[in-house]
């Protein structure tokens, strides 16, 4: 047996996507980074041992532009491309991979932290070291680091070091929770194992093992949802241990799990209820994926409120926009429905505050244990949101060894530098501007080849364009204002004459894309035929701001849909029901799947800038109020299109950033709820060129084929001066427009 020492300026415990972003985020940051695992693969409930979705602000559609980019973006769009099938083995690689890229990463699987050093009066804890187990190998490791980030999930190590924290479910009075008990309990949410089948051709008789349960003898099959079609994940509800302590009773909550899933598969198979002679299991899971434990107190306890009123923060660190989701703790054997959910309007905002120790200096808290009562935890928990905080956690660890700083103090004295760090890394930040002295950009000229300045879609010649009724259903257009909108034109097809109700609605927020507060409304008379309809609307926001375009529901009406994106920004909903009603808007209550990717045939008037080339130094990079971009004209009009900035006297530059268009209204996906029809967002650009303008001449200094990322880095081998640098679209992977989002220069390598 070995004993081992490893001492670096950050460790990381937990290897789950939260675990990964915190310590990518560190590395790149500069840290030298530990990262330990207590498993055989990354990716935690994520993995090929547990199969879990990675789900995160999209919702699965219900939010609008809310797919995270940063670290998690990465990975979406790297298994996209490596793995469109959602194989879980390829995504443990696709995760792997990514951490092993890092060179100031040493990575320890199958090491299991045992023992925390801390030491401190109760309120003023310090983390030295944390030793851990290596299965295998037999060695035990003892880990020293200035800086910690506890990315368990279970929040073993702010446990084990004395970090003050909650389970179970605080009182309604404590937050002034809606959703909250009326008093205080210890139920969670419970732990849950999937299967997987597959169709042999020829029929498979099952033998069910002693440990098989008779589901019907429960509640399960009068209560949920079994299918022999369904697999994994589709299984969510199979849940069970929110009624007892998740951790201490981890063994029999497994087997009951187990018994559970060979007795869905006996009654599937068995029953003779079931279409499924021919199916067999494939996959079995043995490791309970949980979803709640320990979550500690920090700074800022993140509650209901801060998720349904989408409070803004000075700290804000990134965004969720899953529904607070909480399930009953008696899981697949309660009464009630497996699941409810309550979402805001749109994205909401997680502050730095709920990322560290409130009594832990050197602390700091990535995932599912982050400080958040258990109804904001509905939210929170989910994995992409968990990797979101994660990055932030490690970033800002990184920062802190780096400047000599606690978290409190970059908290409160230099949230900044953490923004703008997070920033230029491109994490999933909402509403918070980009200033940084260093960027030359943003004292530069824009101009670029073209602009798209009218937002319009219509049918083209050589294509038949499809309808959407209007009956039974309202249909909305978000459209981005700056300066102002004039008059609205939409292609209806109408069976007879009638009244066509139009309403022009705010979001209520740059964080939401669904109609919030009504500011005008039109009817218009319109004869049986296809027409352009026009609303006679206007509004202004010089500043840049969305609107919803209402159609109200009217049976006599369709309304003509291009079969293709619309111009950026521009996207059309369908009106749906929310799963919960509350009185307040929801964002499910809209959907954009009816509509993705295609586009009601609509004219807005007036000149845009929503689109303008001055939006790529502009402070924002994500959907916020308006689509934050550039967009070239169709490259059937500018097939060469190019931006370039120009300033005044010569500048030094060392390097470069470009951030570009991916779509973010995407859901992508690890496993298998869905599939994106292509390996490669089409609106990311494929083939680029950079040149600089010295001594008056364009002079090459990157040239790029086959992209496929959203966030590019150019550092140059020799700084060079120049008075100008232009970027011109060589392709796009399959836009009919160029679109950039961001550029950065400095004059030194990040």
């Amino acid at each position: 047996m070995q004993r081992l020492s490893v001492d670096t300026d950050v460790t990381v415990v937990g290897g789950g996507l939260a675990g990964v972003a915190a310590a990518i985020g560190a590395a790149r940051t500069g840290a030298r980074v530990a990262l330990i695992n207590n498993r055989p693969v990354l990716g935690g409930n994520a993995s090929s041992e547990v199969r879990v979705w990675v789900c995160g602000a999209t919702a699965h559609g219900a939010q609008k532009y809310a797919r995270e980019t940063g670290i998690m973006g990465e990975l979406f769009r790297e298994n996209q491309y490596r793995n469109p099938e959602g194989n879980p083995f390829l995504w443990d690689q696709v995760v792997l991979d990514a951490v092993r890229a890092e060179p100031n990463i040493r990575l320890y699987l199958n090491t299991d932290v045992r023992e925390v050093e801390a030491d401190g009066p109760d309120d003023r804890r310090t983390v030295r070291a944390v030793t851990g187990w290596q299965m295998g190998s037999e060695r035990i490791i003892r880990f020293s680091a200035r800086m910690f980030v506890d990315a368990t999930g279970d929040g073993l190590v702010g446990a084990l070091a004395g970090a003050w924290h909650r389970t179970g479910r605080e009182a309604a009075h404590e937050y002034g929770e809606e959703w909250a008990p009326d008093q205080p309990d210890s139920e969670m949410l419970g732990s849950t194992m999937f299967f997987y089948t597959k169709d042999t051709g020829e029929p498979v008789r099952f033998v069910p093992p002693s440990i098989a349960k008779d589901v019907a003898a429960t509640s399960i099959v009068r209560k949920r949802p079994i299918r022999a079609s369904a697999n994994g994940c589709d299984y969510w509800w199979i849940e069970y241990g929110g009624d007892r302590d998740v951790v201490a009773d981890h063994e029999e909550i497994r087997d009951e799990l187990w018994a559970v899933i060979y007795g869905i598969w006996d009654h599937i198979k068995n029953s003779g209820e079931f279409d499924a002679d021919t199916l067999t299991l494939e996959w079995v899971g043995s490791v309970p994926g949980k979803r709640e434990y320990r979550r500690f107190v920090g700074d800022h306890v993140l509650t209901q409120q801060d998720v349904t009123e989408q409070r803004r923060f000075p700290d804000t660190i990134g965004f969720g926009g899953w529904s607070i989701d909480l399930h009953p703790a008696g899981g697949m054997y309660a009464e009630e429905d497996g699941s409810k959910h309550l979402y805001p309007a749109g994205l909401y905002h997680i502050p730095f505050r709920s990322l560290y120790s409130r009594n832990t200096g050197n602390l700091l808290l990535a995932g599912r244990d982050i400080s958040a009562t258990h109804v904001a935890f509905g939210t929170t928990r989910v994995m992409a949101t968990c990797a979101v905080t994660g990055e932030a956690a490690g970033v800002a660890a990184s920062l802190c060894v780096r400047d000599g700083l606690s978290p409190r103090q970059l908290a409160t004295d230099h949230v900044d530098l953490l923004q703008r760090t997070l920033l230029r890394n491109d994490a999933s930040l909402l509403g918070v501007e980009w200033h940084d002295p260093a960027d030359l950009a943003a004292a530069a000229r824009v101009t670029a080849s073209s602009e798209l300045s009218m937002l319009s879609v219509r049918p083209r010649p050589d294509e038949e364009p499809s309808r959407h009724s209007l009956d039974g259903q309202d249909v909305g257009l978000v459209l981005p204002v700056q300066p102002a909108i004039g008059s609205v034109e939409v292609l209806l097809e109408v069976a007879e004459s009638t009244d066509v109700r139009f309403e022009l609605w705010s979001t209520g927020g740059g964080e939401n894309h669904i109609p919030v507060e009504k500011l005008d409304e039109a009817v218009v008379r319109t004869e049986a035929g296809t027409h352009w309809v026009r609303a006679p609307f206007g509004h202004k926001a010089p500043d840049g701001e969305n609107v919803v375009l209402l159609l109200r529901r009217n049976p006599e009406v369709s309304v003509v849909v291009v079969d293709r994106p619309g111009p950026y920004g521009v996207l059309g909903l369908v009106s749906r029901t929310p799963r919960m009603i509350t009185g307040r808007p929801q964002s499910n209550a809209w959907s954009a799947e009816e509509l993705r990717r295609r586009c009601p045939a609509v004219v807005v008037h007036g000149d845009s800038s929503a689109l303008a080339a001055a939006q790529v130094t502009g402070p924002l990079q994500r959907p916020y109020h308006g689509p934050r971009m550039w967009s070239s004209q169709a490259l059937t009009v500018d097939p060469r299109p190019w931006i370039r900035l120009d300033w005044d006297e010569e500048r030094e530059i060392g390097s470069f950033d470009i951030i570009f268009n991916d779509d973010v209204d995407i859901d992508l996906i690890n496993l298998h709820h869905h599939r994106t029809p292509f390996p490669v967002m089409p609106e990311l650009v494929r083939d680029y060129r950079v040149e600089a303008l010295v001594d008056g001449a364009w002079q090459t200094v990157v040239t790029v084929e086959d992209n496929r990322g959203r966030r590019r880095s150019h550092v140059l081998g020799e700084r060079l001066r120049a008075t100008a640098l232009r970027l011109t679209v060589l392709a796009t992977n399959g836009s009919e427009w160029a679109t950039v989002v961001a550029l950065r220069v400095f004059a030194t390598e990040h």
